[in-house]
């Protein structure tokens, strides 16, 4: 896509959730029309659009109705059906294509595509058999994890092996699939950051971020990340321009990475907007989302700034009810709610972030009044 999508041009987004609903709020101050494919009623991006198609991702005249209707075509998550996706391409602008799509939904072939480009990975390989998981222990060793080359995601699909009686487990895994075997970092801390890359190859990264988990799930995003080595935002940001230009980058990428004692390694590529990404909407002079836009139909990007330190802090089951139950209390609180009709454990249904000066204050404003 060469000329620039001006509004009020329409953005397809296949994806109804919490990336898609924020990706619509970011476009639709800018004056663009926004639509969804989503099969859920009332989803949290179809809520804030102009218009949502409820059919299932895979359903081609569904993705095909979708694309007449548009003028660019994005997606919020990693499951979409390639073929369909390129069919629609025919009808609508899809400046992202699928082969990122294509590298980063699967594990082995993501792994492959960063050692080729010389970026920093844990020693891993591909396993479908008893036989080669055996093969593949022997030269990685011990600790190591097994995990499905599609699918998982928060912990999900995925099985440590710290001795050889873990094997047994891990037969139930390899029974699902094509898996990876990966030898298990000891890291110091996890780190992402997001990157963006315009229609004219300019490539603008932001703050590197430290990432903190609870039960496999994101729970805390401190930005910019406490520094430790002065090096450390320039090298990421190096490897951020070797990955955007490799794919050819359009609209934005989370990586996520690993510090180690040996220095960086990097874990995982997500071809959009990422949990991790979200304290930008507060404390950048561009959030993820609106560079995203920008990406996709063809407007420049300034640089991106971090005008505030910040924290992002992930509302999981009830705990957005509780977030807002206290809100009355913080007025520094950024309340995000996605819209979700049902609260479960671990499901995210919002997040808070807080901007300012210092982060161990930051720390603390995101605390509940029983932690």
């Amino acid at each position: 896509m060469s000329e620039v999508l001006l509004p009020p041009a329409t953005i397809g987004i296949v994806g109804g959730g919490q990336l898609g609903r924020m990706l619509a709020l970011a476009a639709k101050p800018m004056g663009y029309r926004v639509g969804i494919l989503e099969p859920t009623p009332d989803s949290p991006a179809g809520q804030v659009a102009d218009f949502q198609i409820m059919a299932d991702y895979d359903d081609e005249a569904a993705l095909m109705a979708l694309a007449e209707r548009s003028d660019v075509l994005t997606y919020e998550f990693e499951n979409v059906d390639l073929s369909t996706l390129e069919a629609a391409s025919a009808l609508a602008a899809l400046p992202q294509g699928t082969e990122l799509l294509a590298i980063s939904r699967d594990r082995l072939r993501e792994k492959t595509f960063l050692r080729e480009h010389q970026i920093p990975v844990t020693p891993f390989a591909s396993v479908t058999t008893a036989a080669e998981l055996d093969a593949a222990l022997a030269t990685i060793g011990y600790p190591a994890i097994l995990k499905t080359t599609t699918g998982g995601y928060d912990g999900h699909g995925q099985q440590d092996l710290n001795q050889s009686s873990d094997v047994v487990a891990a037969q139930a895994l390899l029974a699902q699939g094509p898996c990876i075997l990966e030898q298990r970092q000891t890291f110091k801390r996890e780190l992402s950051l997001m990157v963006t890359r315009d229609a004219a190859g300019v490539v603008r990264p932001f703050p590197v971020v430290e990432n903190r988990h609870r039960n496999h799930i994101l729970q805390l995003t401190v930005a910019p990340a406490p520094a430790r080595d002065a090096r450390l935002q320039e090298q990421l940001t190096q490897l951020a321009t070797t990955i955007a230009n490799a794919i050819q980058l359009r609209g934005v990428l989370g990586i996520e990475c690993f510090e180690t004692e040996a220095g960086i390694v990097v874990n995982e590529l997500a071809p959009r907007p990422h949990n991790s990404g979200h304290y930008s909407i507060e404390a950048c002079s561009i959030s993820q989302f609106e560079a995203h836009i920008r990406s996709i139909v063809g407007l420049p990007i300034p640089p991106i700034q971090l005008r505030q330190q910040a924290v992002m802090r992930n509302l999981l089951g009830d705990e957005l009810k509780q977030a807002q139950h206290e809100w009355q209390d913080h007025p520094e609180w950024h309340v995000h709610d996605y819209g979700k009709a049902a609260a479960r454990p671990g499901r995210k249904m919002g997040h808070l972030t807080v901007t300012g000066d210092d982060v161990s204050t930051l720390m603390t404003q995101v605390a509940f009044k029983e932690e």
